[in-house]
């Protein structure tokens, strides 16, 4: 009889896989997806605030959640909810760029307790954060889109329902690549 440890080790990864018109794949399955307003750049070419999803292969690091909107995602990746004081520095310049903060916060930083829905579910991709580059992107994650897909600052962002199905499909050692 196996134990856990050896049946987890033995797990084939789980690998994403996102083309440049918004198909994210995993094995036989499709979910459209909205990519950043200005496109999609090769992550050694990304800048701060350019609206640009940057390529690459990102490892799917954790889930967060509005647990006032909405059930705990099923998953196997870390989660942990969003609170009224939770932020993302933005600022380059400041030491915890491209890092959770706390807010307030006398930086530049994005809200994650936001009036609309796409952070009900968020997925932290880890571009730019081992360790982070000033200036090179941060707040990339995983998301649920508008609507009507309308492109994003730079994050992948599916409907709620695939992407709790995507969620699903999720290992701890789960990867996106995103393609140029």
């Amino acid at each position: 009889m196996q134990s856990n440890a050896i049946a987890h080790s033995a797990t084939k990864p789980v690998e994403m896989s996102v083309s440049p018109d918004g198909m994210l794949r995993v094995g036989d399955q499709e979910f459209r997806c909205a990519l950043g307003v200005n496109g999609v750049i090769d992550a050694k070419d990304k800048t701060e605030g350019d609206g640009k999803s940057p390529a690459g292969r990102w490892r799917l690091r954790y889930v967060m959640y509005r647990a006032d909107h909405r059930p705990c995602p099923r998953t196997k990746l870390p989660v942990t909810t969003i609170s009224f004081s939770d932020g993302w520095c933005d600022d380059p310049t400041h030491p915890d760029y491209n890092r959770p903060v706390r807010l307030p916060f006398n930086a530049s930083h994005e809200k994650l307790y936001r009036d609309d829905d796409a952070y009900n579910i968020v997925v932290v991709l880890g571009h730019n954060d081992d360790p982070p580059v000033p200036g090179k992107g941060s707040a990339i994650f995983m998301h649920i889109a508008k609507p009507d897909y309308r492109g994003t600052e730079g994050c992948i962002a599916l409907s709620e329902p695939d992407l709790e199905a995507v969620l699903r499909l999720a290992q701890y050692d789960t990867y996106i690549t995103l393609n140029s």
